[in-house]
């Protein structure tokens, strides 16, 4: 988190000194980014005077520098077309390297640098658990950068589609159920929506299940974990205690209620930004011993806790203006045309699942996890803008 949140800052700070320097603000003057600084103000405005504390208005202030790391990439990719080659092979380099960490870890117990695997397969982020969050993420992108990248049929292609099928069945050993539930989500996606990738995807989706399932015959851990507790935690498994059904699990259910509970006594505003784990153990809004987090692990619960029916306003807009476009690349689809190539849908696949509101998530507010999805859009912006090409 430390060495990317560094990275975006940087990055956007050298490309505002830039823009003063060559006296050049037109990236900045567009409605995209005009839709982000209202959203931005309102966070300002709603730390100040909701509930104010400083982690709160810090974590507002400095929102700003994702809408211009958005922008600077989006530019700089514009003006060089070989920073996508360099990213590529960053994401390959790493995705290589935890592939085979992983692996290694889950099999043994402990990963190449004596880290033992504690509970589930973590590879280099240790304690952090992150792994399958970190390829589940970054997969769509990677998937659609190698097709863009490698679309002639070359060695290293090959190669790739061994890295996608080992990956996909990682994440799944990784005991991450969010994150197996998102490659599966953008892989449908991809699947449906694609001119060229149907075969591709099918293939690698069904090979990463077929040797899933070898491996759940040798060792059934990760199964156990995703199916079999995934079941018990919602209260429909083996173990089954009482009639109610919980949402996840019950620690969620209670996370998600002692939000609701937060926005009903607070619909206009929130209780304000990051103050979920303040409050939640306020009698008012108190569900159980099992009411507080750091933040109820909902996006759109979070904002509207936080943030209120304002801030809510902006997710929805957001989610119903992709929507907008993946139902008339749909209406085209049916029509034998594609408003979308396939990079563009791979890069979508990979902020839809950022966007489905039926999955336990992060924090809306933590940095890792808006930097990973937000790399996604420049590249976006820029295939669509300035790269007009049928892929």
């Amino acid at each position: 988190p430390f060495l990317s949140d560094l990275a975006v800052s940087l990055i956007s700070l050298i490309f505002v000194i830039y823009c003063f320097k060559k006296k050049n603000y037109s990236y900045f003057r567009n409605k995209y980014f005009y839709f982000f600084l209202l959203f931005w103000s309102y966070l300002i405005l709603n730390s100040l005077f909701i509930n104010y504390n400083i982690e709160s208005l810090a974590t507002s202030i400095f929102y700003l520098r994702y809408g211009v790391f958005i922008i600077g990439i989006s530019s700089l990719l514009k003006v060089d077309d070989k920073f996508i080659r360099y990213f590529f092979y960053c994401i390959f380099i790493c995705f290589t390297i935890l592939i085979l960490d992983g692996f290694f870890q889950y099999f043994t117990g402990k990963n190449i640098l004596g880290w033992e695997n504690s509970s589930r397969t973590s590879s280099f982020f240790g304690e952090e658990r992150i792994l399958g969050s970190y390829l589940s993420r970054l997969w769509p992108i990677f998937f659609g950068l190698s097709i863009f990248i490698f679309l002639k049929k070359s060695k290293l292609f090959y190669f790739l589609i061994l890295i996608f099928i080992l990956s996909e069945a990682l994440i799944f050993l990784s005991g991450d159920r969010t994150a197996f539930l998102y490659i599966n989500l953008s892989a449908i996606f991809v699947i449906l929506l694609s001119k060229k990738l149907l075969k591709l995807r099918l293939f690698t989706l069904f090979s990463s299940i077929i040797l899933l399932f070898i491996i759940s015959l040798i060792n059934p851990t990760a199964k156990e974990r995703v199916f079999d507790k995934t079941l018990n935690q919602m209260n429909i498994g083996e173990k089954k205690e009482g009639n109610e059904i919980y949402i996840f699990s019950k620690q969620h259910t209670h996370h998600y209620l002692t939000g609701y509970k937060m926005f009903k006594e607070n619909k206009m505003f929130g209780v304000g930004v990051k103050n979920f784990r303040n409050l939640c153990n306020n009698d008012i809004y108190r569900v159980s011993k099992l009411s507080c987090s750091t933040h109820p692990h909902n996006y759109y619960i979070q904002i509207l806790a936080e943030t209120g029916i304002i801030g809510f306003i902006f997710l929805i807009i957001i989610l119903l203006y992709f929507c907008k476009f993946i139902l008339m690349h749909l209406y085209l689809f049916f029509k034998g045309k594609y408003y979308f190539n396939d990079f563009e849908i791979c890069i979508l696949s990979g902020i839809i699942i950022y966007l489905w509101p039926f999955v336990p998530t992060g924090s809306f507010f933590n940095n890792w996890l808006n930097i990973i999805m937000i790399i996604n859009l420049p590249f976006l912006i820029w295939i669509r803008q300035y790269k007009k090409i049928d892929i």
